[in-house]
């Protein structure tokens, strides 16, 4: 199969190529090398794969890269809470127009299998049960119990405690970030562009991402990132809230796996989203002291507080990967999170004076020249 994988020297698009070649893909690879997840250009291990440095928002590129290509596997995108709304225009422009210009691309050159990047923050606020009223949405959080320490949701009916419970693909969507209704977007572009064109598309919502190659020191890193980075530098995680947040921290390397397993399944009808997942919660807080544990450091120190896009607990149900991909993850938490304290991660990232745009690569890449793309 022939696939062009967009942000292919990212975190998560660089372990796709990886697999996809191992397993006998040919893989034309796309990134525009954004400085706030690259260091200095190319990372090592794309170098071999050569991918062609440009963006996703060029359709004269496009069209050039998706000829006799099978599917699109698009993992190119502005990662992470952002700093402030001032990120916002940034954030469509990658992740939205982006997408949309892809999208005409594809219909343009007949390409009708997509796997879409996607993510849990879609969710907002996970599942919740409530002992008097089953599942309910929970009310939002007011910032008069967050300053008292009063972090989990209550009832919207009865203002009872909740239980946090599995989230499934059709759960309500509420994006409670620029980057999470970014997401939420590009879910509901490609599902317009499946029903007008035919096109089959599997949006894989990726919970807790991390593992080797991860970006660091930069404010859009993850969470297992920036607590790596402090004990590095001697000091203790700091833990916003109570530390006890719920999520599923899944590894890289299975999330690779999944983006795979999709390329090679029937091609659904129109969009399908699935959870990519360990189905092994756990809380924040478990994630920082087995890190400290792993790398000699420091214990997390609790700080409270909490973000306004923040959400408390989101735990993932993996039924429907394993049941329509036949995805299960392989790496378990501890197992994971060890080898996360001694894992390669990426050069320190660089986020310009001037706000986030391309970088220019420092290292020997393929330019986006016609010369140098496919024939």
């Amino acid at each position: 199969m022939r696939i062009l994988v967009t942000g292919a020297a990212g975190f998560v698009g660089s372990h796709v190529v990886d697999l996809a070649v191992a397993e006998g893909h040919d893989v034309v690879g796309l990134d525009a090398l954004l400085p706030q997840a690259h260091g200095a250009g190319l990372p090592v291990w794309s170098r071999t794969h050569r991918p062609v440095v440009g963006d996703v928002r060029d359709a004269a590129l496009l069209d050039r890269l998706l000829r006799d290509v099978d599917a699109v596997c698009h993992q190119a995108a502005m990662v992470g809470h952002g700093l402030d709304p001032s990120d916002a225009p940034a954030y469509t422009s990658h992740n939205d127009h982006g997408t949309a210009v892809l999208l005409a691309a594809m219909h343009r050159a007949g390409v009708t299998r997509l796997v879409l990047a996607s993510s849990m923050v879609v969710y907002g606020e996970g599942t919740y049960r409530c002992a008097a009223h089953g599942v309910v949405r929970p009310a939002p959080r007011r910032p008069a119990d967050l300053a008292a320490g009063r972090y989990d949701p209550s009832c919207p009916a009865c203002h009872r405690p909740l239980t946090p419970a599995l989230v499934p693909e059709d759960a309500p969507l509420d994006p409670r970030s620029t980057y999470a209704a970014t997401k939420l977007a590009q879910e509901h572009l490609a599902a317009a562009w499946a029903r007008q064109t035919g096109g089959g598309v599997w949006a894989l919502r990726y919970h807790n991402v991390y593992g080797p190659r991860m970006p660091r020191d930069t404010p859009y890193a993850g969470v297992a990132s920036i607590f790596r980075s402090a004990l590095a530098a001697g000091r203790a995680p700091r833990l916003l809230e109570d530390g006890r947040q719920r999520r599923d921290f899944v590894h890289v390397t299975d999330v690779a796996r999944a983006n795979l397993l999709a390329l090679t399944a029937p091609a659904p009808e129109g969009l399908v989203p699935v959870n990519v997942c360990s189905g092994e919660p756990h809380t924040v807080g478990e994630l920082a002291t087995t890190l400290a544990a792993a790398m000699g450091g420091p214990a997390p120190l609790v700080v409270g507080g909490a973000r306004a896009a923040d959400v408390r607990h989101v735990v993932a149900d993996p039924r429907r990967a394993a049941g329509l991909l036949g995805y299960t993850a392989r790496v378990g938490f501890a197992e994971g999170v060890a080898a996360f304290a001694r894992d390669p991660l990426r050069e320190p990232a660089a986020v310009p004076a001037g706000g986030p745009s391309p970088a220019a690569p420092s290292e020997p890449a393929v330019a986006a020249e016609p010369s140098a793309l496919p024939a």
